[in-house]
């Protein structure tokens, strides 16, 4: 009897374990037999959103396992966003795109094409085949085109006619154009008049700094039709008064972002208009949440036409040696002013500049400062001044002078506490 039970336990701990081995074993068998565990036969859906996870390297390469993920790998929904990288191996080191894939974009998915952009190098062999490339996207519906130059601005060595003539062939077929960026290329006023003859209901943002080629007159042009247009980037020669008030006019739209680069090149030989103070007014009675976007270049003797009246700058950006004045102007006339980074100042310390700007700009959240020099006194007065608002504070170590009030060990502690959080100066410039 006792060897009975004990047989009958035995039996009991040893059938769930065989079970479990017969249905494992039965299971495996059925996912080899099943075709819908292949995966060549994957849904296309699920073949798809895993190929717009991968480079198109490795999309390539998976394109070659079998029939359908080839198929899959020539859906259109793949090709609408595409970046041609075009370097010359003798002078840059960035892998480019084959010749062989360009040519097979071009035949069978040119259509599809709706996100663009071309990466090129500083040779003008590069720019050249860019131009080309864009010369034969006639059955295109480009919604976004970027030109980007990673170097220094070749598409400006290639032949004025050429760049036009490739640029027009995009501007005439896609006809959907919301999205442009063409800064440091030979455009001219009239490949201006044909974007804004077949994409003036649809474009939102321009930005072309850096295009010697156009005139007033031609961005003018622009801001006439496109009543769509909510982000504009150019050059201060092309800013004008009349160009404020038509961006300004009942027809268009509340306009987001002006970006406004003002270059100089050779000292004293390039002349600056002033805007007229209406003009500003009349964009932000229209546009009262607009972002006004400088970066200057300038000499020191340069600066006069600029901030002698009241300015709706938001964010200001100096890449040279800007002077005490100048400074102090932009305390008294950009009541505005969000973010501001001085490059580079000179030997005489800012405290009353910044403590005018902590004063008078109320939406200042973010400064950076760095070849300057201010008082450790000075500099805790304006933080006191603006306080938590200050989200980015970004000064460089040997900006600061130690004074009688505060040495280099206590500064960071006084800041972080009239800031509200940890805060230390920066060894080295974040901007």
């Amino acid at each position: 009897m006792k060897r009975l039970r004990t047989g009958l336990k035995s039996n009991c701990q040893t059938f769930p374990s065989q079970e479990r081995a017969k249905r494992q074993k039965r299971g495996a068998s059925s996912f080899a037999l099943t075709p819908s565990k292949d995966w060549g036969n994957l849904p296309h859906h699920v073949i798809q959103q895993i190929f717009q996870h991968l480079s198109l390297v490795d999309r390539a390469r998976a394109s070659s396992v079998c029939r359908c993920w080839n198929d899959v790998f020539h859906t259109p929904d793949l090709w609408r966003r595409f970046e041609f990288e075009l370097n010359q191996p003798a002078t840059s080191y960035l892998r480019s795109t084959h010749p062989d894939l360009i040519q097979q974009i071009i035949k069978r998915h040119a259509q599809h094409l709706q996100y663009v952009s071309f990466k090129v190098d500083s040779c003008t062999e590069s720019a050249e085949a860019a131009c080309d490339i864009l010369s034969q996207l006639v059955n295109c519906t480009i919604k976004t085109l970027g030109l980007i130059s990673t170097a220094r601005p070749s598409f400006m060595d290639v032949s004025q006619a050429h760049f036009v003539s490739a640029l027009t062939v995009v501007f005439v077929n896609s006809k959907s154009l919301s999205s442009i960026k063409i800064d440091d290329t030979p455009v001219d006023d009239p490949s201006l008049k044909v974007l804004v003859a077949n994409n003036s209901d649809t474009l939102k943002l321009l930005k072309m700094s850096s295009c010697p080629h156009v005139s007033p007159a031609g961005i003018l042009c622009v801001a006439d039709q496109c009543h769509g247009l909510r982000e504009l980037a150019l050059n201060y020669h092309l800013l004008s008064d009349e160009l404020l008030l038509a961006l300004s006019s009942e027809k268009h739209v509340h306009l987001e972002h002006l970006r406004i680069d003002v270059v100089s090149e050779n000292p004293g030989q390039t002349h600056f208009h002033t805007i007229k103070r209406s003009s500003w007014e009349a964009l932000i009675r229209h546009s009262p949440k607009v972002n006004i976007v400088m970066y200057f270049f300038l000499y020191e003797e340069e600066f006069e036409p600029f901030f002698c009246e009241e300015t709706p700058v938001t964010h200001l950006y100096f890449g040279r040696a800007v002077s005490k004045e100048m400074l102090g102007r932009i305390g008294l006339n950009c009541p505005r002013l969000v973010e501001l980074v001085v490059c580079a100042n000179g030997l005489e310390p800012l405290d009353e500049e910044l403590i005018r700007i902590a004063e008078r700009c109320k939406s200042l959240t973010a400064i950076g400062l760095g070849e300057c020099e201010v008082t450790c006194s000075g500099f805790v007065e304006f933080v006191k001044m603006c306080g938590g608002r200050l989200t980015q504070l970004s000064i460089m170590e040997e900006v600061l002078i130690p004074d009688s009030s505060y040495n280099m060990e206590q500064i960071h502690s006084e800041v972080s506490k009239h800031l509200g959080r940890m805060w230390f100066p920066d060894m080295m410039p974040t901007w």
